[in-house]
This record gives structure tokens, sequence and C-alpha cells, in this order.
């Protein structure tokens, strides 16, 4: 298994790789940081270009997690170590709290303490942080990023590449568009349309989200 990203996030996510897969077949990836070590805690591998990243797939399997946050970076990186032969897996910790009739699309990231509801429709790799909690009848896009303690009520819906900000509320069925921000502890209490940057209480446009 590969980690994409070798940074604070990354070594978060291991905890969660351990819970299945052994040590000896974990390696960390990172090909932008000239100056970071050749191991994580003296013992992880950090692959640091494309050879040595096929050559472990072809040593150990071609699964890979994204490691990082950012919506964006996110699907660039699914994206390019998709075309070189990896294959994407979800990676969902034991100690969140996820409904049995519920939909997570590939690749997907969902971390310790978060709540999701039945009748919950996620996207492909979205990440679900800490003690976030979505209910029943949400559906979430792709590339989705939901903070710490963020709460996004019943049938709302969130876009694409959309990221809901560190205990911000999302209220009942209501419409988040793609590629939008909503600013950490804003309180949504409208339809936001694509492209969009609101923050406060209520929730209110700030921007542009180019």
């Amino acid at each position: 298994m590969v980690i994409i990203g070798a940074g604070g996030f990354a070594k978060e996510l291991l905890q969660v790789i351990l819970q299945k897969t052994p040590i000896e077949q974990v390696a960390f990836y990172d090909d932008v940081t000239s100056a970071c070590p050749s191991r994580i805690f003296e013992q992880f591998p950090i692959l640091k270009n494309q050879r040595d990243l096929q050559e472990f797939f072809n040593l150990h399997g071609n699964d890979f997690v994204l490691g990082l946050g950012g919506t964006r970076y996110r699907k660039q990186l699914s994206e390019k170590v998709s075309s070189w032969g990896g294959n994407l897996v979800s990676a969902i910790d034991k100690r969140a709290s996820v409904g049995t009739f519920i939909q997570i699309g590939t690749g997907s990231t969902v971390l310790s303490q978060a709540c999701i509801s039945n009748s919950v429709q996620i996207g492909k790799a979205a990440l679900i942080y800490y003690n976030s909690v979505i209910t029943h009848d949400c559906i979430l896009g792709d590339f989705v990023e939901i903070s710490p303690g963020a709460t996004v009520l019943g049938r709302s819906q969130i876009g694409d590449l959309t990221q809901i900000g560190a205990n911000a509320t999302v209220l009942s069925n209501i419409k988040v568009g793609q590629n939008c921000i909503i600013g950490a502890g804003a309180v949504v209490t409208k339809n936001v349309p694509d492209n969009t940057v609101v923050a406060g209480v209520p929730a209110k446009f700030m921007r542009h989200n180019s």
C-alpha cells in the first residue's frame, strides 16, 4: 500500500492503513518535497519518483490511498498515479461510525469518530475528517472534503470538489454547488451556487472560487 503524500495528514492516515496492512508493505510517495527524509518514523520508505513507485507496486501490489488534503490536489494525484498503474482504494478507520446502508465511492477516506448515517451517498475519493457528522439522505460528490467537526444535515447535497470547513454546519435540504468553500464555523442556511466561497453565521457570499 502506498500513501500518496508524506506530510502531516499522510502520517495521520498511516494509523488507518496499519489496521489492515503489514508494516513492511507500506510506503509513502512524495515527488515534490526535495528536503524530505528517506524514511518516515525511520521505517517507512518515501518513494520519490515514478520508477520507484512502480517498483514498489510490482513487489507489493498497486493499491494506493490519497494522503493529502485539498480537493483539487486529491483529484490531480488520483489521476496521475492511476495513469501509472495504481489502484485507488478507500481507507475507513474502524473507529468511525458508518451506516450499513450507504454508498461510499472508491478512494474515499473516513477518519476516526466520523459519523455517517444510513441512506447517505458519497462520491469518489471524498475525505471525511475526524468528528464530522453526515446525517440521513445526504449526497456528497466526488473529491468532497468534510473538515473536522463539520456537520451536514439530512437531505443536503454537496457538489464535487467542495470543501466544508472545520465545525461548519450545512442545514437540512441545502444544495451546495461544485468547487465551493464553506468557511470554518459557518452555518449554511441557503443554497450555495457553484464556485462560491461563503462564511459566517448565517453564511454569506465572500467571493468567487476560481
